[in-house]
């Protein structure tokens, strides 16, 4: 969660569809059934795709990166769609195979697209490596994911300064906006002394993986604001980076007054703030 250049390649390079038994879901990548069922935690996603492409030369290129993120999210046109007109958002961006033949298909399939369907191709044919969990959820993305992808697609066009119930969608302007921001991708290190790892170590509840209190306080020592104590947690990525909702719904409550200090949480995201004090790398938190 803290090597951004890793995370890019999740996102947008080649995926091996195999598994060492049914809770190895390395195949998943970086998502879980979550969030390709509810989209939730695809602000992160399409934000470190867009960082990716935006500074990988020397001068900004927002146009770049966002044809990047069309080709990304591109998926064929329903075989039952009418023809659209020239002023309607498409979903099909199969002209950026050219530029970007990592991201989409001369047939117009994403990376999204194809990660998703090859997903519940391998969970079908493994039933053996897969748990019934996999092969539930598979079944249900087989159902219903390119309608309601198709239809996010055609959301995230939609312009950043639009009125009403489309002023709080998830759009590119916004999130091109923010990856300017936010910068090139870092793939940052955070060091601990032994000491900081023993008093991380003695404050873990049971239960808890120390590694997930050790990638929970080095996150927040990374990205914590110049102003401010309080670090946006994109919990649903964390998940997502464990392989299990685990994290949410059971280590990060815990860890909740003994770790770190943690606020609503709402559409995958929260607010926190850690609450550990002492010598060295984190007295940044006094």
């Amino acid at each position: 969660m803290i090597n951004e250049v890793e995370e890019f390649k999740c996102y947008t390079g080649l995926v091996e569809y195999a598994a060492a038994g049914k809770k190895d879901v390395a195949w998943m990548r970086r998502f879980t059934f979550d969030m390709l069922e509810h989209f939730e935690g695809f602000g992160r996603v399409l934000t470190i795709i867009a960082r990716g492409y935006l500074f990988d030369s020397d001068t900004p290129d927002i146009d770049r990166a966002r044809r990047a993120l069309l080709a990304w999210c591109s998926i064929p046109d329903s075989k039952k769609a009418s023809p659209r007109e020239g002023w309607q958002f498409r979903c099909c961006f199969s002209e950026y195979n050219v530029e970007f033949p990592e991201l989409v298909d001369s047939e117009g399939k994403g990376w999204l697209y194809r990660h998703v369907h090859s997903m519940i191709s391998f969970v079908r044919t493994n039933p053996k490596v897969t748990s019934a969990h996999a092969q539930k959820h598979c079944e249900t993305l087989a159902s219903s994911f390119n309608a309601a992808w198709r239809n996010k697609v055609i959301q995230l066009q939609v312009p950043i300064f639009s009125s009403g119930d489309n002023a709080w969608l998830l759009n590119l302007d916004g999130i091109l906006a923010d990856a300017l921001e936010l910068g090139p991708l870092r793939d940052t290190e955070i060091p601990f002394t032994d000491e900081e790892l023993s008093r991380i170590a003695a404050v873990t509840p049971p239960g808890v993986p120390v590694e997930a209190a050790q990638t929970l306080v080095a996150y927040c020592l990374a990205n914590k604001p110049v102003d401010s104590d309080w670090v946006v947690l994109p919990v649903t990525n964390f998940d997502a980076w464990f392989g299990t909702t685990t994290f949410s719904r059971k280590w990060l409550p815990a860890l909740d007054g003994k770790i770190i200090q943690r606020d609503t949480q709402s559409f995958g995201v929260c607010r926190v703030k850690v609450r550990l004090f002492g010598s060295g790398i984190l007295q940044l938190f006094i």
